[in-house]
């Protein structure tokens, strides 16, 4: 069963999660696979993508948001795009679009990023919208400061997190065939007399009290954290091997699951919005409009009976009448 943990380091601005996905992550490779239109992914952007979804879980667990948070990669390389979604209750799904041919061993440099034309984009889609409210969207190059390739997605979420944020991030992230893991350490913001209340200190006074050095301790220690130990490990030995001399104060486990937000009334939205005339062509040259979902591969078929009840207006409807016996 896929599980997130989340943890305080006591009496320390420092906060982390540990995600194993499990279930839900061989069920978006399933679905993938089971697709006769698409096929299975080449094992790098599958890599890729479960790196992109436990990420996705990360974030979406430490930010009060009601809504999806979206993570997006792309660039000019075989993969156009790789999108995970995570919903404000752990439900995922992902998928990535390949134009190009994959090789064994690609990275993120040669998957999205051949002519460093390569962006990852971070959006937050509330649920419900106020009039006119758009989403929010950050959106960072995949290179560093020094224009330098970023070759892990971990680096180049942590480069976001601190650019875009001001948090000190540590990530690991790993995928295979069966799991996709994460462990993210982040700084907390810290306020007051030494606590999270109160006002605002500053990052000399940080340092000053040591705190910079317990996150620079707690970070080291969480990068020392292999591929292989993130994915074979069970939680509780992750926790221990790394932090058996941290006192963690740990929260109760929290169980993230594959879930698709496609369905017959948003497609029929989107067919509403291609037009009369686009709709009649289509159906008119293939005698049916059929959409298939990219992230569970759900097929939604309009023929034109449906099509046209789709562009009827209300007054159009037939009243409704009842008989009287």
């Amino acid at each position: 069963m896929s599980e997130l943990h989340k943890f305080l380091f006591d009496g320390l601005p420092v906060r982390g999660a540990l995600v194993r996905l499990t279930d839900a992550w061989t069920e978006i490779l399933a679905r993938r696979q089971d697709n006769n239109a698409t096929g299975a992914w080449p094992p790098p952007v599958a890599e890729l993508l479960g790196e992109m979804a436990a990420a996705g879980v990360l974030m979406q667990s430490n930010i009060k948001f009601n809504g999806a948070l979206v993570l997006q990669i792309f660039g000019d390389g075989p993969v156009k795009v790789a999108v995970a979604e995570v919903q404000h209750d752990l439900t995922l799904r992902a998928t990535a679009k390949v134009v190009g041919d994959v090789q064994a061993g690609d990275r993120l440099p040669e998957l999205v990023n051949a002519h460093n034309h390569g962006r990852c984009a971070i959006t937050l889609d509330p649920k419900e919208k106020f009039p006119g409210q758009q989403p929010y969207q950050g959106v960072v190059p995949l290179y560093g400061d020094r224009r330098e390739k970023l070759v892990r997605l971990s680096d180049v979420l942590q480069h976001y997190m601190l650019q875009s944020e001001q948090l000190d991030t540590t990530l690991v992230l790993a995928a295979d065939g069966k799991v996709a893991a994460g462990l993210l350490i982040q700084r907390l913001p810290v306020q007051g007399e030494g606590n999270l209340e109160g006002s605002m200190v500053s990052k000399a006074n940080e340092d000053e009290i040591g705190l910079n050095e317990h996150y620079n301790r707690i970070a080291t220690l969480a990068s020392s954290l292999t591929r292989e130990e993130l994915l074979e490990l069970d939680v509780d030995t992750v926790l221990r091997r790394l932090f058996w001399e941290e006192k963690l104060l740990r929260f109760p486990a929290q169980t993230p699951r594959f879930a698709c937000t496609c369905s017959r009334d948003r497609v029929a939205g989107m067919i509403r919005g291609l037009g009369r005339p686009e709709a009649e062509s289509i159906i008119e040259e293939q005698g049916q409009i059929e959409v298939g979902c990219d992230f569970c591969g759900a097929q939604y078929r309009f023929d034109a009976v449906d099509a046209a009840q789709l562009f009827k207006s209300p007054g159009d409807q037939p009243p409704v009448t009842s008989a009287v016996q």
